[in-house]
């Protein structure tokens, strides 16, 4: 039976932490796993432009040993030039697996129930599951474990914030939202979030107050205040998260030893000042750097033999 990898939540803790160990595996043994998806095509749909998830997912599906068919919006017009069925039962009977970088939730969910080959989300409105596998195996590269650790995240409760925060409950990582009024994270998200962490020991909490949140963090982590098509919201934005800058003095109400993380792109001097991201805490492009290790175990979990 085929596999989706579409949200956080679908995922068991030990499935997330097989998917982090085989990630470790991928990294330092890149060899071993180069033809492990040999003769496969897999599509990559991008209704969002890209950098990152463009040039990682391309790159780890030639390092797997398949052959990647991107897909732009200009190509296909999802769900306009003819149904989201259509074109997955079309792309169903040509490619072994599809990526997608889309806009609404739904149109990546009714994509994979309508396939017969797994999906993988590469983001939504809703969440971005790939880059909070990639952050975390971040965080456990820089202190060798979650659990217990105080992960802090400072912006918008947006698609990012909510694959973290079930991440960390899941994995018993202790997480808060630090966000202005009227920007936490949906209820439904957080309701998840909570029933995950009371199996796994984690403390999910939601907080106004930015210094008060970041109070002996581990991990503090930002985002861009406006997305890709929100910047019709960009001054009423910029006003409401003025105070939740992350810079050199709300870092000074972390630990000494915390890291700084961003998903990128960066707009310096808005969410994050040069100060933090050029920062010797800050692991941004290590970050980077293991969306293509760890969209490579999702990709050999899901599509291997």
């Amino acid at each position: 039976m085929k596999r989706d990898f579409l949200s956080i939540a679908d995922w068991s803790p030990d499935e997330l932490e097989n998917l982090l160990d085989l990630s470790k595996m991928i990294k330092e043994y890149p060899a071993n796993y180069r033809k492990a998806l040999g003769g496969k095509s897999i599509a990559l749909i991008f209704e969002k432009q890209s950098l990152r998830t463009h040039v990682t997912f391309d790159v780890g599906v030639f390092q797997l040993g398949a052959h990647p068919v991107y897909l732009t919006q200009a190509d296909i017009s999802l769900g306009k030039r003819e149904s989201i069925y259509d074109t997955a039962k079309n792309l169903e009977r040509w490619v072994d697996g599809v990526v997608i970088r889309t806009y609404a939730h739904k149109s990546c969910t009714d994509m994979a129930k309508h396939m017969r080959v797994p999906v993988v989300n590469a983001l939504t409105d809703y969440e971005h599951p790939c880059q909070a596998l990639g952050d975390f195996l971040t965080v456990i590269e820089k202190f060798g474990s979650v659990k217990g650790r105080k992960f802090v995240f400072v912006g918008d409760g947006n698609n990012v914030c909510n694959s973290l925060m079930i991440m960390a409950a899941k994995l018993g990582m202790n997480f808060v939202a630090a966000t202005p009024r009227g920007y936490a994270p949906e209820e439904k998200v957080f309701k998840i979030a909570l029933a995950a962490a009371k199996k796994s020991g984690a403390k999910i909490d939601i907080n106004h107050n930015p210094k008060e949140a970041v109070k002996n963090a581990d991990v503090i982590y930002t985002d861009v205040w406006v997305s890709m098509g929100q910047e019709a919201e960009k001054e009423q934005k910029n006003a409401a998260f003025k105070e939740f800058q992350v810079n050199g003095k709300l870092m000074g109400h972390a630990k000494p030893n915390a890291i700084f993380m961003h998903c990128l792109p960066a707009h310096r001097g808005e969410e994050v000042t040069d100060e933090v991201m050029d920062s010797k805490q800050s692991v941004v492009f290590d970050e980077a750097e293991n969306r293509l290790h760890t969209q490579k175990a999702v990709l050999v979990t899901l599509l291997k033999d």
